[in-house]
């Protein structure tokens, strides 16, 4: 897949999963929207049967107060009748100027004392009934919600119209979400009916936090759609952009292989050409020569190849290991005299600093041995000046830190988290001076956990690296 198919195939994933998203949204919110409809409805069906139960109580407590009020005032009712027949009396006997006037004297004071009783008795009924009914009214309005399987906080009060304020609340904690966030409904007047209608007020301060819990199942299903949706898009980009370094890594190594097959072969080639050519005069010291290339080509060539074989195996999780008690010490000295030769045809030098004092390392001798010996290898290999390289061992706790330090090109931020991956090489630019398969440190760091251990490198360009082996001791 070329750069620009690649581009198009991510938008064209992007837009869809953006889509897709949107709308999940939409139908969420049209499912929050749709339940509190049904909310709001529930509410007023529940409270219509509230008002009913609070007006006919009034209602009852109105004829019980007026029963009251007349057997409470029957000596007056006596007096008021019997005015009434004097007056009765003294009207249809009016003859004079004088019998009007105390007939309308005596009209005026039966009517003040009927007007004034009455009055006051009116007078009891607004407030003091919803006061001594505000856990009737609390009871009424939770099990007529609870029949519509309502089951959040609500809050009530009692509104007055007539006097612009607040007959009742049933804690007084909001007031102003009474006032302006409430469900209203009417009481019925028991006075005039031209008075205004008392309020009730309902108000739920985790109304939506309810409506929410009612959509959980569908929530959670979205939010895991949500997850699966982004996580397989950056898994599919991801899996792109790894496939095609992949690709270009695999490149990579196949033109490094073959060219370091190459040479050896074509060495090999040269040297048997040359003994097999008639017009050469074959000697012994010329013979001896000849096979000695031949024979070190050849061994590199199975040192190669014995490098790939065993990357194979471990990726296979094949290796068997072969653990026995080993001196950590004896394995460096064995490495380092291995790489000696090497490390003198450049002119370098290497420092031996144990000073560990338990390096008992259960482990198989020959992975570890060839762990070392690739470090030191790159510690030589990456090296423009003459390699100056130390290795040191300490303890801590209960394990044994190896260092090797070299003085090489170094390693940048971005390239020291990606050297222990498979076939991964550090671009060098334009300089092509560093051979390899890019297999050394992912077999170090396989081999290495294996054993139940880290390896980690500390490394700046032009200041050299230090790669850290940490085992646990026996």
């Amino acid at each position: 897949m070329n750069k620009w198919a690649t581009i198009i195939f991510i938008i064209l994933v992007t837009l869809a999963t953006i889509g897709l998203m949107m709308i999940q949204v939409y139908w969420i919110r049209d499912a929050v929207q749709l339940k509190q409809s049904i909310f709001a409805k529930d509410v007023k069906q529940a409270i219509s049967q509230v008002i009913f139960e609070i007006d006919k109580t009034r209602l009852e407590e109105r004829v019980k107060k007026q029963r009251k009020f007349y057997e409470d005032n029957q000596s007056f009712f006596k007096v008021y009748d019997s005015l009434n027949q004097v007056m009765y009396y003294n009207f249809n006997n009016i003859t004079n100027q004088n019998d009007i006037d105390r007939f309308m004297q005596s009209s005026n004071m039966a009517g003040k004392l009927l007007s004034d009783l009455t009055f006051n008795y009116n007078q009891q009924e607004p407030g003091n009934f919803y006061y001594t009914k505000k856990a009737l009214i609390d009871s009424l309005i939770a099990r007529a919600l609870k029949k519509k399987e309502i089951s959040t906080k609500f809050e009530f009060g009692i509104y007055s119209p007539a006097t612009n304020s607040m007959i009742l609340q049933k804690t007084g904690k909001y007031p102003e979400e009474l006032l302006n966030e409430s469900f209203v409904f009417d009481l019925t007047p028991l006075g005039s009916l031209f008075s205004y209608p008392n309020k009730l007020l309902i108000h739920f301060p985790y109304e939506k936090t309810f409506i929410i819990s009612q959509l959980w199942k569908l929530l959670f299903v979205s939010v895991i759609l949500f997850i699966v949706i982004i996580i397989s898009f950056s898994f599919s980009i991801y899996t792109i952009y790894r496939q095609k370094r992949l690709s270009e890594m695999k490149n990579d190594f196949i033109n490094n292989m073959t060219h370091e097959f190459k040479t050896p072969i074509s060495t090999i080639a040269l040297a048997c050409e040359a003994l097999k050519d008639t017009d050469i005069q074959k000697t012994e010291s010329l013979y001896d020569n000849y096979v000695g290339v031949i024979n070190e080509e050849n061994v590199r060539l199975g040192l190669m190849a014995e490098q790939i074989l065993q990357t194979a195996i471990i990726d296979k999780g094949q290796l068997k290991l072969k653990k026995t008690d080993n001196n950590m010490h004896d394995i460096i000295n064995v490495a380092v005299i291995s790489k000696k030769m090497a490390l003198e045809n450049k002119g370098g030098n290497i420092e031996i600093q144990l000073r560990a004092r338990h390096t008992e390392v259960i482990g198989d001798n020959i992975h570890l041995t060839n762990v070392i010996i690739n470090l030191l290898d790159n510690a030589i290999k990456y090296c423009i000046e003459a390699p100056d390289i130390v290795v040191n061992t300490i303890n801590s706790g209960n394990l044994i830190l190896i260092r090797i330090k070299d003085n090489g090109i170094g390693i940048s931020k971005s390239n020291r988290k990606k050297i222990f991956e498979k076939l991964y090489r550090v671009p060098t630019g334009n300089i092509h001076n560093f051979k390899g398969f890019g297999l050394g440190l992912s077999y170090v760091k396989a081999i290495v956990e294996q054993h139940e251990g880290k390896v980690s490198v500390d490394s700046e360009p032009g200041k050299g690296s230090t790669f850290t082996i940490q085992l646990p001791i026996n």
